[in-house]
């Protein structure tokens, strides 16, 4: 029982032990690939882009609702009595007394060509009593009528001003460049994401060599450390070359920490462009899969530029732009133009005792009233709309330069990203043979400092080389990589490079 008692103490213990350790960071290896597919459907920047194109369509349908047609409609009842009138012989005379009851309603609107519409109905009874002097007495006279109009219709065609565009047909026009322009965006959204997603996945790859790296250095640090520690005790080498040591693995310790925060920065980088849940990613150590390599690519500057010119979002929106200035050119123009209108109206009114009996009158149109005529109106002088148009022109003008000065650019700007992959290719090849002669140098001493021919500090400063030849190399590799996504970018072919369809409609 007591062994038993001791047991369950000590398991207690390790437990208890366990359970105060600390947890290492779960870890997930993870691909480019899958990179790219979380930033699309968590990326914020790129969730918040994605209602653009929503509100642009709901705009759009909005500046539809100026065509609808409005619905109105009135009903009013009414009594009154006259005032009384003094015959002379009979006496005071009743006012006449009625009430009545009317009802209207219809319809207007306007129509995409400019042409607004009226069509109205309308319904009146009136009922009550005169007061008549029959001799010398008052006889009261019983009246009722019923009066409308039935199917007026009023048309009014606009043959000038606001003929082939008016402020409607122009706010339309903007409207669906608009929804296209926020179609553009979002795809520009997803290129400058993806485009981040890339540079950082390989600035993580180059954070995790560089921490290798400088754990290599760290590792030879100590061994020279180690064995001048040795030669020192044996009397074969001077006390000064062990500090020597010590200092450079002080510092390439240093050199260490200092790669494992860029490694955590590299990472809380990455998880911000691919979570909108950082929380739930905090505690995870993310492991690139992938190695850096240089793959050379076939480049053409016209080929690029072609592309270029073709895909860039901020090229395609500076064109819907210069396509509203030339439609508020249009419209500008238009307002130039003196009011012509045309006019008519169509109407079959009615009025009979009975409601029943006008109802046949407005079945047979038996008093139809018909008008045609135009309207002209135009401002003396007519300064605001004459330098409107002006204006406008000048706006057009200056978006037509503001593309060319965005085409210009984007071309140098690809013309200076194909510099930079060749350039950037050209460098990992050097920094490659770099490393390589470093590293055999640094062999070569070693070697000549066990058979006492060289120098401990002449072994630390080729340790230092070949520390700074490895850096160079993995910065080299992880820039090419870059230089070609920010090429992509350059061009607009981003989303194709990662075989990802978004057309804009």
């Amino acid at each position: 029982m007591q062994f038993h008692r001791v047991v369950c103490l000590f398991a207690l213990a390790l437990s208890t032990a366990a359970l105060g350790e600390t947890a290492p960071p779960p870890k997930r290896t993870i691909t480019l690939e899958e990179c790219v597919q979380l930033a699309l459907q968590h990326n914020l920047d790129i969730q918040i882009q994605r209602y653009n194109p929503q509100i642009a369509l709901f705009n759009l349908r909005a500046a539809y609702g100026a065509y609808d047609p409005s619905f109105f409609a009135a009903a009013e009842h009414g009594d009154s009595t006259g005032l009384p009138g003094f015959v002379p012989g009979v006496g005071y005379v009743p006012g006449a007394q009625s009430e009545y009851d009317s009802l209207s309603g219809g319809l207007n609107g306007m129509l995409p060509w400019g042409t607004s519409y009226r069509l109205t109905a309308g319904l009146a009874n009136g009922n009550g009593e005169v007061f008549s002097v029959i001799g010398t007495n008052i006889v009261p006279v019983p009246f009722e009528n019923t009066r409308g109009q039935m199917g007026a219709i009023e048309l009014r065609q606009k043959l000038l001003k606001d003929f082939w565009i008016d402020g409607t047909r122009y706010q339309i026009a903007v409207q669906k460049n608009t929804l296209k322009g926020s179609e553009w965006s979002v795809r520009g959204q997803i290129m400058s994401t993806l485009t981040s997603v890339e540079s950082t996945y390989f600035a993580l790859i180059y954070a995790f060599d560089e921490v290798k790296v400088q754990q290599k250095a760290v590792e030879l640090a100590e061994k020279l450390l180690a064995e001048n520690k040795k030669r020192v005790e044996v009397g074969a080498m001077a006390p000064l070359d062990e500090k020597q040591a010590a200092a450079q693995l002080a510092a390439s310790r240093a050199d260490l920490l200092t790669a494992e925060r860029n490694l955590a920065v590299a990472q809380n980088a990455l998880k911000a462009l691919v979570t909108d849940e950082y929380s739930a990613w905090h505690a995870v150590e993310l492991q690139p899969a992938s190695k850096l390599v240089a793959v050379p690519v076939a480049l053409d500057v016209q080929d690029s530029w072609v592309k270029g010119l073709a895909l860039r979002p901020d090229l395609q929106q500076a064109r819907l732009s210069l396509n509203n200035a030339g439609l508020g050119l249009q419209l500008a123009k238009n307002q130039v133009y003196p009011t012509f209108d045309i006019v008519g109206g169509l109407t079959y009114s009615a009025s009979a005792r009975e409601f029943s009996d006008a109802l046949e009158q407005w079945a047979h149109r038996d008093a139809p009233a018909a008008s045609v005529g135009f309207e002209f109106s135009m401002p003396i002088g007519n300064q605001i709309a004459r330098n409107s148009y002006k204006t406008a022109r000048l706006q057009k003008d200056q978006a037509r330069l503001q593309l060319k000065q965005l085409e210009q650019n984007a071309m140098v700007q690809i013309d200076n990203a194909i510099t930079l992959v060749r350039t950037s290719l050209a460098r990992t090849q050097a920094t490659r043979e770099a490393r390589v002669f470093s590293e055999a140098a640094l062999d070569a001493e070693v070697k000549k400092l066990e058979n006492g021919k060289s120098t401990s500090f002449e072994v630390l400063r080729l340790q230092r080389d070949v520390t700074s030849a490895s850096s160079m190399e993995i910065r080299a590799l992880a820039d090419y990589n870059v230089a070609l996504a920010q090429l992509a970018f350059a061009e607009g072919t981003t989303l194709e490079r990662h075989k990802l369809d978004f057309a804009v409609k």
